[in-house]
């Protein structure tokens, strides 16, 4: 094999269809529209979800729930991790976090959980803190800061 024999897959090139040219082209008449209808009109377009007249799936599905469009999401952090990785009097912040690759690299608000023990004097700052999270950082001497989300 070589360049000059390559050549696509049977079945793969085949040509055009040119409609409307007269009934010698196999497509004359209708055009390949078939008879009637809506789609055998000029102008035709169908909207986005149309299902030939049937009710369409977005519309027979019932609805669920209730969806809060305020919603915050949080990437979490734990004590445990945090202690773990960092270093005694360390100012730890959503930045250091996502460049040591403890919470992933968007830009959702970071939550501190409680999780492990703490056992080090670090300060904090993070947009969220669990109740039993700040105790235990207050308690092993640090201090823990809620940032504005924003």
């Amino acid at each position: 094999m070589d360049l000059s024999n390559l050549k696509p897959p049977k079945g793969m090139k085949h040509p055009k269809k040119r409609i409307g040219r007269g009934q010698g082209s196999g497509n004359g008449k209708t055009a390949g529209r078939g008879h009637k209808g809506a789609k055998s009109r000029s102008g035709y377009k169908f909207k986005r979800g149309f299902e030939g007249g049937q009710m369409p799936l977005h519309r027979r599905v019932p609805k669920r729930g209730f969806h809060n469009p305020f919603r915050v999401e949080y990437e979490v952090v734990n004590l445990d991790t945090l202690a773990m990785k960092f270093d005694v009097g360390t100012v730890i912040t959503p930045d250091l976090m996502r460049e040591r690759g403890l919470v992933p690299g968007g830009k959702r608000p970071v939550k501190v959980l409680a999780r492990g023990d703490v056992g080090k004097a670090l300060t904090i700052h993070a947009h969220k803190f669990s109740g039993k999270a700040a105790e235990k950082i207050a308690a092993a001497g640090g201090s823990a800061e809620a940032l504005q989300i924003g």
